[in-house]
């Protein structure tokens, strides 16, 4: 194997973290080669001004890193795993999904309300559909305003835009220390989190063994059961950032178990459910959920919300 081994990221701050921490727990674990960083921009750091729904998301962030890795440029990809789409390029793989962090989200208030006390009309700012869509869903009277950029630009808009709050995912916060912003994490029962919060991903190429072997200590086994579910789940939802689905896998006692929620841009249509396994029936066990979900409507739903959001 190579004794200098290149780890691709994109070079936001939160991203760099990620692809730093990745790289100290190999250097940790094979002291004797040598890791470097390649920090790159993808599609979604240049495009800022619109909402990602508008632009799509296939490989939205993460399609230049592949391009890399194909053209052996790179030799691990280290990504968000919620930015991963959920069908990869052919010869690429997930070779390890590492810990999990928390994976929900958190509000942060300029007045330190938690949702239920915010006064009503509150300007929240978000850039997911799965959020807004929970949100409205929990408090209709809320005005959600889209904000893009990397974490620390949302915060800054905070101020910016005089935003009531703002809602992040927990994992980016307190890897990058702003724990002591954070003014409620937000239950699962008002807003479930994207597939792969709060988990980084490592990509590699398929056909690469000695890479594979290399990074295997980093993967965890809960981890990846309850992700597998969770992408399962999105891929025949066939959901993304257009769609407004929450999904979250955990295993508890040794059984997986797995909730989905499909809901109307407008938050006024919602479905919900939950089902549990084994978890190595992963993969079956997030399919089915997608389609007990489909059979409670969420097909109608999710249809009506791609009309919906091409017509604004």
């Amino acid at each position: 194997m190579k004794e200098e081994i290149v780890i691709g990221t994109r070079d936001s701050q939160l991203a760099m973290w990620q692809a730093r921490w990745v790289l100290e727990k190999l250097q940790g674990l094979y002291p004797q080669k040598k890791f470097v960083l390649k920090g790159m921009k993808t599609r979604g750091d240049h495009i800022l001004d619109v909402a990602l729904a508008k632009i799509g998301d296939k490989g939205l962030f993460t399609k230049e890193l592949e391009v890399a890795l194909l053209n052996g440029e790179i030799d691990l990809a280290v990504h968000s795993m919620k930015d991963l789409p959920t069908s990869l390029p052919e010869d690429l793989t997930i070779g390890a999904i590492c810990p999990r962090e928390f994976p929900g989200d958190v509000l942060i208030s300029r007045s330190g309300l938690t949702l239920d006390k915010l006064p009503p009309g509150a300007r929240i700012g978000t850039s997911s559909l799965r959020r807004t869509a929970q949100l409205l869903h929990y408090r209709p009277d809320f005005n959600v305003i889209t904000i893009r950029g990397n974490l620390t630009t949302r915060l800054r808009k905070l101020e910016e835009l005089n935003l009531d709050a703002i809602i992040l995912a927990y994992a980016g916060i307190h890897r990058l220390g702003h724990d002591e912003r954070i003014t409620q994490l937000i239950p699962f029962d008002i807003c479930l989190p994207a597939a792969g919060q709060g988990s980084i991903a490592i990509e590699i190429r398929a056909s690469d063994s000695s890479m594979q072997e290399l990074i295997r200590p980093l993967d965890d086994p809960s981890s990846r059961a309850a992700i597998i579910a969770e992408r399962a789940l999105m891929r025949k939802l066939e959901g993304g950032c257009q769609v407004p689905v929450g999904t979250l896998g955990q295993i508890q006692q040794g059984q997986l178990f797995l909730e989905g929620v499909v809901a109307s841009l407008d938050g006024r249509q919602l479905v919900r459910k939950n089902i549990s396994g084994p978890p190595d029936q992963a993969e079956k066990i997030g399919e089915e959920l997608a389609m007990q979900l489909i059979e409670m409507g969420a097909g109608e739903i999710l249809n009506k919300a791609r009309q919906e959001f091409d017509l604004q």
